[in-house]
């Protein structure tokens, strides 16, 4: 296991570098050999991660079926509730990104338009509201 460890850091370490040797010394505008070069460290990178999973998984099983059916069941709902509001928080950045950038756009064509523009952002970021009242409704079932 520690071995599988060092060889996923090492491919980490020799992504970096090559990544940061490759930016200051190619000369090619393309970036051919940057992409060539990323291919390579993911093709090994990746399979090395899988190994450590299928490593340490079972491990993790087996710590897993100590518990009870209730902290099971307890543990479930706290990760329904960080989902609710990672994944809404996720939303709301994407769609207040696109939304804010277009507003900025519409506002610097016609400044009248600013008041309209900052609904729309204001509804985009509503829904990061909508995910927490959603988990909070989840934490108070525990």
């Amino acid at each position: 296991m520690i071995l599988i460890s060092i060889l996923a850091l090492a491919c980490v370490v020799i992504t970096i570098y090559s990544g940061l040797y490759l930016l200051k010394n190619n000369e090619d505008s393309s970036k051919e050999k940057i992409r060539k070069a990323l291919k390579i460290n993911l093709s090994t990178f990746i399979p090395i991660m899988v190994m450590i999973l299928v490593l340490v998984l079972p491990n993790g099983v087996k710590a897993a079926t100590a518990g009870s059916a209730s902290e099971t069941a307890s543990g479930l709902k706290y990760i329904g509730a960080a989902l609710s509001t990672g994944l809404a928080t996720i939303g709301t950045g994407y769609a207040v990104g696109v939304v804010g950038s277009s507003a900025l756009g519409a506002v610097s064509e016609d400044p009248s338009l600013l008041g309209k523009s900052l609904i729309y952002v204001g509804l985009a970021e509503g829904i990061a509201i909508y995910g927490l009242v959603i988990s909070i409704l989840i934490l108070q079932q525990l």
